[in-house]
């Protein structure tokens, strides 16, 4: 079933222009520690890989601004920009990319792997598909404590060929549980054009097969989003159960740091590079009224903002060869 998510949204639950100003500082910051992390990893001061989502942002920004303390969110591997707007701070995000001691799971995770339990952000998982059945777990526990709070994750548009990315909505639905699945679809799952390995252009059309509602949106899009995520939570939230969001969206970078991204056809990124997130937030923010000036000072403000946070996590200590023994289970 796919229905149109704005007919029916509270407007009491739209941004007001302090917020979208909040959210365009937001998006600004999670670029700015996008663009570092290539250049670190580029310096190889980056062990491991790094999977960048430039031109993601509004994805995660737009969801987190529904959601309320208490709230949780997993993520996959390209992690970092769901993180941060779950309020992970960015030094120490910065600090478990370099690996280092004050990283936010002391340098041991890296960039697939940012977890932040104090903002709700439960974890980034490697493995694709891996983390929507954990997601449910969390939207189950809500329910049986009855404490109200509601269950987001994200994934890529590959995700829904895995066998648990079905077990986990066709669970949601069985029980209603308070989980909002939300796909970042960019087109490509890793190398493979969506339409290679799936046989369908509408991913939002598998959410009928699970008596699901689903929302197509336009992933870029600030307010669009914010009101698709709203009107899922608020369902979740009162016990109507899960619902399917497909974001569409575009990652401007490879599928990882080692993949220069030649398999896009010719003149792609450029037709998505001007739909680019921030860049459409900026355009509403100054149709609304607000002053270029302002907008420039938030610009400069967030990049001040990620300069301090990357100085203070290049300066902290590599972590102790002691601490490999520590959080092992056995």
């Amino acid at each position: 079933m796919r229905i149109d998510m704005g007919r029916t949204k509270d407007a009491s639950t739209a941004l007001t222009l302090d917020q979208q100003v909040d959210g365009l500082r937001t998006m600004l910051e999670i670029r700015g520690f996008e663009d570092e992390c290539h250049r670190l990893f580029a310096a190889g001061l980056v062990r491991g890989s790094t999977h960048l989502g430039q031109g993601q942002e509004a994805v995660s920004v737009g969801t987190a601004l529904a959601l309320r303390d208490g709230d949780t969110m997993t993520c996959t591997y390209r992690g970092h920009a769901a993180t941060l707007a779950m309020g992970a701070p960015l030094d120490r995000s910065f600090g478990e990319i370099l690996g280092k001691a004050e990283g936010l799971c002391g340098g041991k995770g890296g960039s697939m792997h940012l977890t932040h339990v104090e903002s709700g952000a439960m974890g980034s998982f490697a493995i694709v598909g891996g983390h929507l059945p954990i997601a449910c777990g969390f939207a189950f526990a809500s329910r049986f404590r009855g404490t109200g709070e509601v269950s987001v994750c994200f994934f890529g548009d590959g995700a829904t060929n895995i066998g648990a990315f079905h077990e986990s909505m066709n669970l949601a639905s069985v029980w209603k549980l308070p989980v909002v699945f939300i796909c970042e679809n960019n087109l490509y799952g890793e190398y493979s054009p969506l339409r290679s390995t799936t046989p369908l252009d509408h991913l939002v059309e598998r959410a009928s097969s699970y008596a699901m509602p689903g929302v197509q949106v336009d992933g870029n899009d600030l307010m669009k989003m914010h009101a698709a995520a709203s009107e899922a939570v608020s369902c979740a939230r009162s016990g109507e159960g899960p619902t399917f969001i497909e974001a569409l969206t575009y990652r401007h970078k490879g599928h990882s740091r080692s993949d220069p991204a030649k398999y896009r056809p010719e003149g792609e990124l450029e037709v998505w590079l001007e739909k680019d997130p921030i860049e459409q937030c900026v355009q509403t923010l100054l149709e609304a009224g607000v002053k270029s000036e302002r907008i420039e000072q938030v610009r400069a403000d967030a990049a001040t903002s990620v300069a301090g946070a990357l100085e203070r996590a290049m300066n902290w200590p590599e972590p102790l060869p002691a601490s490999r023994l520590e959080h092992v289970y056995a």
